[in-house]
Order: structure tokens, then C-alpha cells, then sequence
């Protein structure tokens, strides 16, 4: 899978809501520049506390411009169950099929990135103090899949696209909120960096 990179056109994916309705990721760039998460499966440890740094962060990441979608692996039923618990009144959809995950260039991981690296083996005992727990997979998600966050602007380019080395190297908040210059997100690219 190829990975995408700063000014990429970011996949138009249709996807389905929790309530089973199909919506393409267009129809929400178009009017808002988005923070588009990927979890893994949802017994993963790592995923429930990135969900809980972002909800914490989450009126901070609204006012600089973002707003929060997050692709589950699950069927709409299971997502809404997961996202009523780990990411209240954020947008989450279904993609079971994993149809988006590798649309955006998001691997299967090896055994190193999902179990073994130290940084894991670290990460999942910090999840684990922090009260989430490390669960089995529900049926049909891939606990092998890695995660990736990206910010879309409102004319569909990356704007930044943050690859995970491990299943525990989540994005600094301050890189969501910022970029790596200062970016604000809902101001459009002029000059030379564009």
C-alpha cells in the first residue's frame, strides 16, 4: 500500500454511520476541515486511550478549526456501542469492510508493531494504569491492523498525514493542534509552502 503525503488528494470513501447511513468523506470536508482518526479493533488498549486524549482535547481541536471523525472496523451497531462509551458526541463511522484503511494506506502490522517492541510492551502497561484494559477482538476486526490520523482541508488535500511506527505511538496533541509550523488548520496553504 502506498502512504500518503502532505498535499495528496485524500481518498473519497463512502462509509457507513452508526445508524447505517452512507456518507462520503467529501460531504464532510467540504464545509470543515477534518481530524480523521483510525482505531484499531476495540479491545485495543492503545486505541481507548488515544480516544481519551482526543475527547479530552477535544474542545481545543474544535476551535482550531478541526472536526473530529474516527473510522472504526466495527459494523454500525458495534461502532455506535464503542463510540457512545469511548468518544461521546463525536461523529464515528463503520467500516467493516476496511475499505478506507487501505485507501489511506494503512497496513497490517508485524508482530514487532502490534506486540513486541518495547515501546509497545510500555504503552499498553501506561493504557493498562490508565484503565484500559487490553481486550480479544470482536469477531471480524484484525488485530493486526494499525491505526493513522490525518487532517483533511476543506479541498479534500492531506494535510497531514501521521503514520504509527507501533500500535502505541500516538500523535501528539499539540501536532493535531498545530502542525509541524504553527498551521492553523481552517486558514487555507499560501506561499511557498503551498
Amino acid at each position: 500500500m502506498t502512504q500518503l503525503k502532505f498535499n495528496d488528494p485524500a481518498p473519497d470513501i463512502e462509509l457507513l454511520t452508526t445508524h447505517n447511513q452512507p456518507i462520503r468523506l467529501s460531504e464532510l470536508w467540504k464545509d470543515k476541515t477534518i481530524l480523521l482518526v483510525f482505531t484499531r479493533h476495540f479491545g485495543c488498549p492503545q486505541c481507548k486511550e488515544m480516544l481519551a486524549q482526543i475527547v479530552q482535547a477535544r474542545a481545543e481541536i474544535e476551535r482550531a478549526g478541526l472536526t473530529i471523525v474516527v473510522v472504526t472496523q466495527g459494523d454500525p451497531e458495534a461502532a455506535r456501542a464503542f463510540c457512545a462509551q469511548r468518544a461521546p458526541e463525536i461523529l464515528c463511522l463503520a467500516d467493516p469492510e476496511r475499505k478506507a484503511y487501505r485507501a489511506y494506506g494503512l497496513e497490517r502490522g508485524d508482530w514487532w508493531q502490534v506486540l513486541l517492541s518495547p515501546k509497545v510492551v510500555l504503552g499498553t502497561l501506561r493504557a493498562w494504569r490508565r484503565g484500559h484494559r487490553a481486550e480479544p477482538p470482536p469477531r471480524g476486526q484484525d488485530v493486526m491492523q494499525m491505526s493513522g490520523v490525518f487532517i483533511i482541508g476543506r479541498d479534500g488535500k492531506i494535510r497531514l498525514p501521521y503514520y504509527y511506527d507501533t500500535i502505541a505511538d500516538h500523535p501528539p496533541t499539540d501536532l493535531l493542534l498545530y502542525g509541524v509550523l504553527g498551521t492553523r488548520w481552517d486558514k487555507p496553504f499560501e506561499g511557498a509552502l503551498a
